[in-house]
């Protein structure tokens, strides 16, 4: 079945579920579920429920779309979300964003649990995206293109546009949170990198590492659809302090600094209106 035609059975679905229709997207990274309660009205809908969406199995991952309002801004958020390190295709992964974008989103907001390869980075730091790097060794555009979605070759100059991280370092002063910015390299995981690797991509230009949210931005980038992403600084990368790096402690750092990734995403939806 060719993808307009499998997308517009999912959206049939949604339309027969949602109660809301949503102007803003958002992922929620490894430990940073939490930010789905700050949503009014949830309603949830697991993926399991939408034909054609693939179910997410990472751990922290609820794999489900929450929909509501924030700040009065109708938005859908997917509480979890598919990695390629799970098995799925690269279409697979850019399946739910070019969903959204269906339903009528404006904006997609990412964020994301990344390593810190910056030497001033520190765990628990906030790191604003300006560009990344597709590491991945796959792309979801790979394929016959869709030309109802978007354009066979497009700009990537600005997929993430300075007046969304205008916004976003606005909210960031006005809440008092500091906030990096930086170059985010993604890899396919599921493994932690070598130390020589992370030195290869700190030559590279790279200030954080992680293994999702490039195909995301690309799918989003082939559709115009403008991003703002957010990666949480989980842990320094690999040989750059003398610690084994589990997953767990992801989740965990995630999870300790979710109220303030929360409230800058919030504030972040409230200014962007």
């Amino acid at each position: 079945m060719d993808l307009m035609r499998r997308l517009d059975e999912s959206l049939r679905a949604m339309r027969e579920r949602a109660e809301i229709w949503p102007k803003t997207g958002i992922v929620l990274g490894s430990g940073l579920s939490p930010l789905a309660e700050r949503i009014e009205r949830p309603q949830f809908l697991p993926y399991g429920e939408i034909p054609h969406m693939k179910r997410s199995t990472a751990p922290g991952h609820e794999g489900r779309f929450v929909l509501g309002e924030i700040a009065g801004v109708p938005l859908i958020c997917m509480q979890g979300r598919l990695h390629y390190y799970e098995g799925h295709s690269m279409e697979e992964i850019a399946y739910p964003i070019r969903l959204m974008r269906q339903m009528g989103i404006q904006a997609l907001i990412l964020t994301n649990a990344a390593g810190g390869i910056n030497e001033g980075f520190r765990p628990g730091d906030i790191m604003l995206l300006r560009d990344h790097i597709n590491w991945m060794g796959n792309n979801p555009l790979i394929g016959p293109n869709e030309a109802d979605l978007g354009e066979r070759f497009f700009d990537m100059g600005r997929a993430y546009p300075e007046a969304f991280r205008a916004i976003a370092r606005e909210s960031a002063k006005g809440l008092g949170i500091p906030m990096k910015e930086g170059v985010y390299l993604a890899t396919s995981g599921p493994n932690f990198e070598t130390p020589a690797e992370i030195r290869m991509m700190r030559a590279l230009g790279a200030d954080a590492v992680g293994m999702s949210t490039v195909p995301e931005v690309l799918a989003a980038a082939h559709m115009g659809l403008p991003v703002l992403a957010l990666s949480l600084i989980s842990n320094l990368a690999a040989g750059m302090k003398d610690e084994v790096l589990s997953g767990e402690d992801v989740i965990r750092a995630g999870l300790s600094r979710a109220a303030a990734m929360s409230a800058l995403v919030a504030d972040v939806i409230a200014r962007m209106g």
